[in-house]
Formats: C-alpha cells, structure tokens, sequence
C-alpha cells in the first residue's frame, strides 16, 4: 500500500502538470522554457516560490535537526522572514532588470550589468556548482523515499532512480510544471502536517501539540535552549543570528530565485508574494514539534541518519495508508524544487557557458544543449549524495555559503554605480579562498568562534570589492547597465 500509494500521487502529480503545460503555448525559446514566458501571476508565482522553501530541507531536515540538535532548529523559524524582508526590497529590482534587457539567468545579469561576458562565465560556474550542491539535498531525500518504499536498494541505485525521476519531469516539461506540481505539493503538505500534528500527542504520551514540546524539555533538558542537545557543536545563539544572516542574504542570489524573479508578471506580484511569504515560517513551529515527538517516541533511526528520523517514525506509528499518502509527498518536496534546479543549471550553462564560446549557436540548439547538460549535473550531484552523510541542514548551508560569494556584486550593483567588473572578480576570488582554504577556517574557528564562515567570506568579499572598485578608474555610464 505505501508504494501504491506513494506511486499513485507521483504519477498523478506529473500528468497533472504535464497536461498542464501543454496547455499552455509550447516551449520554443530559452525564455519560455527557463522563465515561463515572464507571465507567472500571483496564484502561480506564489507557489513556485513556496515551492522553494517549502523542500525536503524545511520538513525531513528541520525535523532532523530538532531531533538531533532541539533549539538549533528555530533557524528556520528566523531565516524565512528575514529573506522575505530582503526579497520585498531587491526582488522588484531583480525583475525590472530581466524584464528591461531580456534576461534569462543570473549570469546574463552579471555579464549585462557590468558589460563582461567574462564575468558572466565566471558568476556562471560559481552558480551551477552551488545548485549542483542544492540538487544534492533532494536527491538524498528522495533516496531515503526509495529505500523506504522498495526496500533495501543499493544507496548508488537510489539515488540513480531519484536523479531519474528529477529528469524526466522537467526535461519534458519546464518550470510551468513545476509551478503546478508546487501547488500539489504544497496543499497535501499542509494537509498532512495538520494531520500528523494533531495525532501526534498520543504517540508519544503528551496531552497536546504544546505538551509535547513540554514533554521534550523535562525528558531532555536544554532541548528547547540554546546550544540544544550537543553544545560540543557550537550551534549557540551566535551560530544561529548569523546563519540566519547569511541564509537571508544569500537566499534570493541563488540562480534558480534569481531566474524565478524574471518569470514574474509584474513587480506587485512580487512585493504581494514577499509580504504573506513570511506565513510559511509558521509552519516550522509544527515540523519542529515533529521532530521532538521522534525523539520522544525513540524512533529508530538507521544509521543514526537525521534526515531520516521523521520518515522513521511516521513508518513506525502510523498505519500504512498515512505513510504512503506522506512519502508520496515528500517525493514532491523532493522533485519540484530539484526540477527546477537543474532547470537553472541547464539554462546557465547553455547561455552563459556554450553561447559566449559558439556565439552562432541558435536558441533551439542552445535548448538542446541545456537540457542535455543536466544529465552530467544530476550525475555530479549523486555522486556527492552517495559520497556524504551530512544532515540535510548542513549541506544547505553550505549551498548558501557558496552562493553568497556572488552577492555583493548584485547588491553592488544596485546600490553604488561605480562597482565593476574586476573589483566583483577580485572580491569572488578572495571570498571564496577565506571560505575553503583550511588555514582560513582555523583562523576563523579560533578568532570567530561558533560564527557562520559563509557570512564572514562574504563580508571580506564586500570589502575586496569596494576596495578594488575604489582604486579602479571609474566605469563611464551607459544605457545597457541593469541599473533599474
């Protein structure tokens, strides 16, 4: 029955979304396939932007981590609102940019802005490594579906099948289906926390969602307070304001958000989507809770694997039916966001990578060759699934602090004219030596304890930056410059 069931609303959910972009006019150019034709309205916009947030990373990695770690997790809790605050401000910037000079990707806007084909090959690469890392997360999330629902499947076979299942939704469809399939997936979510959470006190001997929560604290004290469960981790207050920090401004410069921004309608669809976006933060309060029923019921977790522990113990106490209609779910929490991440990568590469080297490339050639490339960036991103063990929290941090390298240029770019070219160059380089040089994380660990190192490479990379712009002759003004 779980796998019937699981089956039943994968396959229902991709022919829904399938017949759903069909009826709309066929993909013929980058823009239609990448962007959805700058069309998306509120109702739709809302979705795919929720989709974003509302992955595998908010659901089986916060509930791993409350189970892990307790209070750590409350990082979701301030990071969703933080962005959106962020995004209400840059994301009509971002849009009005796409919309004015026809942009496509994150690098077009790079390379157009601060008139460097170079740059944008550069920005390019940084961003499709970021997104392979992200891909990363929702493979391994799909891949604990398909060992659950299968059974013992080689963990390099699951995550082959996962990669599969990503392909072949968005290859055929584009980020219209992804669109519809986020609204699936968010609703049978919804639906099924609220079930899950109103269950969930008699599973593990509490009185009511907020008994549990008390149950947790006088069971295993100092689960509710910072630094949690395992203070030898340094996830103390500190870690958790500036991680927060950092996710916020690294949030909307990932590629895909960025690339999400140019499918807007207008910019009022943007600026309504960020005011009510904060309301999906309230939904951690019951994941969280989730996670703290898991430890209290001590679930049996394999492997001692956090990103398995609400998995497990939704197996484990609920009759079949409830698991089968949950991974289901968590297959779409999975697919859609990981569609349209090597959505974004495929067009990134294409555009900004292919085209810059064979200029008489044409539109449908350089579609053929998107798609293409995300095969070889889902390969990458199972070999790093198989290859790691990191909890679902921990690789998306990293995904941010890899992609926080590129946000002063953006920030840069709509702030101070005289920013350039080589100065954001100079400013990526030093960020991402101070972020992965092993001498420059002891420095860190010994004068920054328990900081986010992704908001400190950033901050040297801010500053690189200005410094070598300031040194630099001024850049002369010119019409093509994104600086709407």
């Amino acid at each position: 029955m779980i796998l019937a069931l699981t089956l039943a609303i994968l396959l229902g959910t991709i022919v829904g979304a399938t017949l759903y972009s069909r009826r709309q006019e066929k993909a013929k150019t980058m823009a239609d396939w990448a962007v959805g034709g700058r069309r998306f309205g509120i109702l739709i916009f809302w979705f795919l932007n929720a989709g974003e947030i509302y992955t595998t990373f908010a659901v089986l990695g916060i509930s791993g981590f409350a189970w892990a770690y307790g209070a750590p997790a409350y990082l979701a809790l301030t990071s969703v609102s933080l962005s959106a605050t962020l995004g209400y401000l840059l994301m009509p910037r971002i849009w009005a940019a796409g919309k004015a000079r026809n942009l496509v990707t994150q690098a077009d806007f790079f390379a157009d802005h601060y008139r460097a084909t170079w740059l944008g090959v550069v920005v390019g690469l940084a961003g499709i490594a970021a997104l392979v890392v992200y891909v990363q997360i929702q493979i391994v999330a799909l891949s604990l579906i398909v060992r659950l629902t299968i059974g013992d499947v080689p963990p390099l076979a699951a995550a082959g099948i996962a990669a599969a299942m990503m392909l072949a939704f968005v290859i055929f469809a584009g980020l219209r289906s992804a669109a519809f399939a986020a609204g699936v997936k968010d609703i049978l979510m919804l639906v099924i926390v609220i079930g899950l959470c109103i269950t969930v006190a008699g599973k593990v001997g509490a009185t009511s969602l907020l008994d549990v929560y008390r149950l947790a604290q006088s069971t295993f004290p100092g689960i509710g307070r910072f630094p949690g469960l395992n203070p030898e981790a340094g996830l103390s207050t500190t870690w958790l304001m500036t991680s927060a920090l950092n996710v916020a401004l690294g949030n909307w410069i990932l590629p895909h958000m960025f690339q999400l921004c140019y499918a807007a309608g207008n910019a009022d669809t943007i600026r309504r989507n960020a005011i009510f976006q904060p309301l999906y933060s309230l939904s951690y309060f019951f994941i969280i809770a989730l996670g703290f029923a898991a430890l209290l019921a001590n679930t049996p977790v394999p492997g001692g694997d956090s990103n398995a522990a609400l998995l497990s113990f939704v197996a484990t106490s609920y009759p079949a039916w409830v698991v089968g209609l949950f991974t289901g779910t968590v297959c779409l929490l999975a697919l859609v966001p990981g569609s349209v991440l090597l959505l974004t990568a495929g067009s990134i590469f294409g555009r900004n990578v292919v085209l810059p080297l064979k200029p008489d490339l044409s539109d449908r050639a350089m579609l053929l060759v998107s798609r293409g490339s995300m095969l070889a960036f889902a390969a990458i991103a199972v070999w790093l699934a198989v290859g790691g063990s990191r909890s679902l929290v921990e690789i998306g941090l990293s995904a941010y602090a890899a992609i926080g390298m590129l946000a002063p240029g953006v920030f840069l770019a709509f702030l101070w004219p005289r920013a350039q070219a080589v100065g954001v160059m100079a400013g990526i380089a030093t960020g991402y030596l101070v972020l992965l040089h092993p001498a420059a994380t002891d420095f860190w660990n010994l004068h920054f304890p328990e900081w986010e190192h992704g908001l400190l490479a950033m901050a040297v990379n801010a500053a690189v930056t200005i410094l070598v712009c300031l040194v630099m002759p001024q850049p002369a003004l010119a019409p093509s410059r994104s600086s709407s």
